[in-house]
């Protein structure tokens, strides 16, 4: 089966409208396409679907579903953020993700530049990499509490920026021991699924995917399970270097069944 399920449209962030992305799919013979535009975040639309456009989102999604049904099987979802206050019950499958540290009323984001990440630890954190990471990570572990999750978006995306460890080394226990924490609790409430997300790749940030390979290895041993996907902003990248890990996945998942 080929599918990609983390697909980003004009709806949120992407530069693609949903059905350049149906089409594209479907020239390139996939089974299935999953749609997760960023949901709504009151305190930061500049990445996100506008609250007035869900509706629309849904539709759209729904009619190319029927319209191409027999070509190709379209799946409605979502990414929803932790932060992210909207319902998730209409979509077939919720990625869950964290894209913020919130501290105190301040959403301070994970992922927009290392400049961002580097003011964030030397703000809040007395300029302490890892305690800024032993943050990120307990918030992660907070979404088995706050959203559904068919599975869980970017895992270790505080290490955005750390190509070649240009920030903080991954190998400290300081680093190793707040994930593994995390993996624990996602586990041990349900959340067994993790993405290997090869969106950073796809942009010239990493050489690797998230989780990384160290605690894809952890993630696999508490009985973790993983799914393949592209993070994709464009329809160029749309299953990118899928080859290079479709051994790690031991089955295809899929989802609104």
């Amino acid at each position: 089966m080929s599918f990609d399920l983390h697909v980003h449209t004009t709806f949120s962030d992407g530069k693609n409208t949903p059905e350049e992305i149906v089409l594209e799919a479907i020239r390139r013979g996939m089974d299935t396409i999953g749609f997760s535009d960023h949901s709504y975040t009151r305190f930061d639309e500049s990445y996100c679907m506008k609250k007035e456009r869900i509706e629309e989102y849904i539709h759209t999604v729904r009619a190319l579903k029927e319209k191409y049904r027999d070509r190709i099987r379209v799946l409605l979802g979502i990414e929803q953020d932790l932060y992210s206050a909207e319902p998730t019950d209409r979509y077939d499958y919720v990625i869950a993700s964290v894209h913020y540290l919130k501290i105190g009323e301040t959403f301070v984001e994970v992922d927009w530049s290392p400049e961002i990440q580097k003011e964030t630890a030397k703000t809040y954190f007395g300029g302490d990499f890892y305690q800024m990471i032993e943050a990120y990570f307990e918030t992660v572990a907070l979404i088995p509490q706050k959203l559904r999750a068919d599975y869980i978006g970017h895992f270790d995306l505080i290490s955005i920026f750390n190509e070649k460890e240009a920030l903080f080394s991954e190998d400290d226990p300081r680093y190793l021991k707040p994930a593994f924490r995390a993996v624990d609790a996602l586990i041990r409430r349900g959340n067994r699924v993790f993405e290997i997300n090869t969106g950073a790749m796809a942009r010239g940030y990493k050489t690797v995917p998230y989780p990384s390979d160290k605690l894809r290895r952890y993630i696999e041993q508490q009985g973790g399970r993983f799914i393949l996907s592209s993070d994709s902003h464009k329809k160029e990248t749309l299953c990118y270097a899928f080859s290079e890990y479709q051994s790690e996945v031991k089955e295809f998942l899929t989802y609104g069944q």
